[in-house]
């Protein structure tokens, strides 16, 4: 008999993981406490962006396979209960907020039946599991709780989910083992490597990615600063190291650094974590990596005051990009957006364009100007920032932008651009580590 799985958040992890499971055959049930986002995923219909998947979801809320709901008990029949709920970082520390992730927890050990597992895909910091296991074995001794990271790319999420390139569980018993390998059994046929661990380490994995990745990415943004210093090109840096198997090409985009849901909080709560351990040391360069993240921001504006003036009051500023990256409609913690706000509150007039990122952007930055089109966002610029980089932003044509704007400079946050092909059309361009 197939397996029946309950996924508890019906977020951007849940809603993905609910969608694909059903894909593969199994019946599904999503549970979230918000009616709205409820009725909704319904309807088949997604309140967020992501390729794909809308798609995907639609197919499956039609064909039966996935349902939706508020309710818990209409979890209880489930075999599988997967906790897919969000871990922010605390209002007023490093930390992440645990509160939904406890709280699911308590409201599934309720329901769950004998013999059933719960299997955390949610970040949080080592050591919580065990924790929620030990609570979930004392309100439900029938049932067991394993540790599954996810380790979704915004844009690429249902990729990733049916093709996964690893897939790591946390157990304690060859029983919970099993039960997920039942789960993944597709995943298996493809040969995807398979790791198991004990709760902690399963846990560490995923921070442990995470900030391997931020460490990427800052160092490039740290040598961008070197080259700048010292006249060098940090694109064609990338390139040569890039060539070096031990350390790969991916990553290696100089910018305006990372944002999103995931690695900024992510190595925060790592640090907050490992200090309650006793072992800060060992994260201390977390910081510094955090640091060079923020300053990558902070020179896009020095680059605009350079170009323009140190007083920005009454300037036209054309930004390029909301999303903190491609393919996404996602702006929490968007460099984007934090260069933009940045810049209006010295008195510039900003007008943002996103082909995607609009909606949630004016929600979360209202001060801001949004248009409609390339056209509209550059008309009258003195400046033009480049700062996601969307294919549709790669594939402009300068010589017809520079009609719409006041002066014809652009700044490309992402090293993303054709830069020859702009300065040959009359623009003046920078990019962070060029000259």
């Amino acid at each position: 008999m197939a397996l029946k799985i309950s996924v508890i958040g019906t977020g951007y992890l849940g809603a993905t993981h609910a969608a694909c499971m059903a894909s593969l055959g199994f019946d599904v049930v999503g549970i979230d406490v918000d009616p709205a986002k409820i009725a909704l995923l319904s309807k088949g219909e997604i309140p967020f962006y992501e390729p794909g998947l809308d798609t995907l979801l639609a197919e499956q809320v039609k064909s039966g396979r996935l349902t939706f709901s508020s309710n818990f008990s209409d979890a209880s029949s489930a075999d599988v209960h997967f906790l897919c709920v969000g871990t922010p970082q605390v209002k007023d520390g490093l930390a992440a907020d645990l509160t939904c992730v406890n709280a699911s927890l308590e409201a599934i050990a309720g329901f769950a039946k004998a013999g059933s597992l719960v299997v955390g895909k949610s970040t949080v910091p080592v050591g919580t599991a065990a924790r929620l296991r030990a609570r979930l074995l004392e309100l439900n001794p029938d049932s067991d709780l394993a540790w599954n990271p996810e380790f979704l790319r915004e844009g690429f999420a249902v990729e990733d989910t049916l093709h996964p390139n690893r897939l790591v569980v946390g157990v304690t018993s060859d029983a919970a083992e099993n039960i997920l390998k039942d789960v993944y059994a597709a995943n298996l046929a493809e040969n995807t490597p398979w790791v198991r661990a004990d709760l902690p380490t399963a846990e560490l994995v995923k921070v442990a990615a995470n900030s391997f990745l931020a460490t990427k990415i800052s160092f490039i943004n740290a040598m961008a600063e070197i080259c700048e210093a010292a006249g060098g090109d940090v694109t064609i840096l990338a390139k040569a190291i890039g060539y070096d198997p031990r350390i790969g090409n991916r990553f290696l985009q100089a910018g305006i650094g990372f944002g999103g849901g995931c690695l900024p909080k992510d190595i925060r709560a790592f640090m907050a974590r490992a200090e309650e351990l006793g072992a800060s040391q060992a994260l201390e360069f977390l910081r510094e990596i955090d640091s060079i993240n923020i300053r990558a921001r902070q020179r896009v504006i020095e680059l605009v005051r350079r170009d323009l003036s140190e007083d920005l009051r009454g300037k036209k500023i054309a930004v390029l990009g909301a999303a903190f990256k491609p393919d996404s409609d996602d702006v929490r913690d968007s460099p984007a957006l934090d260069i933009a706000v940045q810049i209006q509150a010295a008195g510039a007039h900003v007008t943002v364009h996103d082909p995607k990122a609009m909606e949630p952007a004016a929600k979360r930055f209202p001060v801001l100007n949004f248009a409609q089109t390339v056209e509209e966002c550059l008309t009258g610029a003195d400046i033009v920032l480049h700062l996601t980089e969307w294919k549709m932003y790669r594939e402009l044509d300068p010589a017809a932008l520079k009609a719409h704007v006041a002066q014809a400079i652009v700044i490309d946050g992402r090293n993303a651009l054709d830069r020859e092909k702009w300065l040959a059309a009359g623009w003046k361009f920078r990019a962070l580590g060029r000259a």
